[in-house]
Formats: structure tokens, C-alpha cells, sequence
């Protein structure tokens, strides 16, 4: 079976969440995306704030995320959940590994039509950054950095438990 690389910088970081996406999701490392701002502005079908690499061509800005091994014949589920063409476009990205080395992962980047800059992502979402951000090691000033990002209380009580109860 033929495998894919696949950066992942917003709640697929936490390895439950994408697991339950894409069973064969397994991580290779921790990679920095340079040139890229993490916001919250992509507009969700909840109306919540999504996580987005946004492209601001500044070498200051870096996401951190990380890099996932998943197989080919996988990849459409991860299409449907990540809502790919209503509201998130496919990129092929270069990201740079700790020890240097380079890869070209794809990844998903909001489209311009679903950005709205003042949205706040919900605390159930939010948490899936954080602690997938924290999973993997990835550097305390960024995953402080997620943590005081505003967010807000999803209303939608079951919705709410229900992502609670997924671990990274």
C-alpha cells in the first residue's frame, strides 16, 4: 500500500481526532511551515472558527505542526472531513524538519471565500490544537501561543461532550 505525508498544523495534530478520520495515520515528525500565520478565520459550517495556515510570505511567521504518514487509499475520508472544496483548498507545502531536513507534505489552506477574520474557534476545537500540540513535543511557546487564542463555548451541549470525549 502506498503511503502519503500530510502536515497537519490545527486539531488533526491530536492523533485520536485524525485517527478517527484516517486509521492509518501515523506521525513522523515535527515540522515548522515558514512563512505562515495559524489563525482561527476559517469560517466552519458551525459557524465556529477553524485553524488555517495563512500564507503571509513574513520568514518571522512559522506554524509548527506535524507530519503524518497515511495511506494512499485513505486520503478521500480525510478529503471529507477537512470539507475539502467547501471551504478548504488541498496545497502541496514545504515544511522543515528539526535535524533540517525538507519534505513537501500536502496540507489543507482555507479558501479566500471562507475566511472571516473575527471568528473565535470553540473551546472543545481549541483544546484538540492545544493538546495535539502538545502531544508530540512540539515547542511550549507555541503551544502557549494556541492556548491564549480566544475562544468561545459551543451552545450545542451534545456537540460539545461528544468532542470532549475524543483523546488526543
Amino acid at each position: 500500500m502506498s503511503t502519503i505525508l500530510y502536515f497537519a498544523y490545527g486539531s488533526n495534530m491530536c492523533t485520536g481526532r485524525l485517527r478517527d478520520r484516517v486509521t492509518t495515520a501515523s506521525p513522523v515528525g515535527i515540522a515548522e511551515l515558514i512563512g505562515y500565520d495559524l489563525r482561527f478565520h476559517k469560517k466552519s459550517t458551525d459557524g465556529s472558527g477553524k485553524a488555517d495556515a495563512y500564507s503571509t510570505g513574513c520568514q518571522d511567521h512559522v506554524i509548527v505542526g506535524v507530519l503524518f504518514e497515511i495511506e494512499s487509499a485513505e486520503k478521500p475520508k480525510l478529503d471529507r472531513a477537512k470539507a475539502l472544496c467547501r471551504g478548504y483548498e488541498e496545497a502541496i507545502v514545504s515544511v522543515k524538519g528539526s535535524e533540517g531536513n525538507t519534505w513537501n507534505p500536502f496540507t489543507y489552506l482555507a479558501q479566500k471565500s471562507h475566511i472571516v477574520p473575527d471568528l473565535k474557534p470553540y473551546s472543545w476545537y481549541k483544546r484538540f490544537v492545544v493538546e495535539g500540540a502538545k502531544q508530540p513535543g512540539l515547542p511550549r511557546w507555541y503551544s502557549n501561543q494556541i492556548q491564549e487564542a480566544p475562544d468561545v463555548h459551543d451552545t450545542d451541549t451534545k456537540r460539545h461532550i461528544r468532542y470532549m470525549k475524543v483523546e488526543c
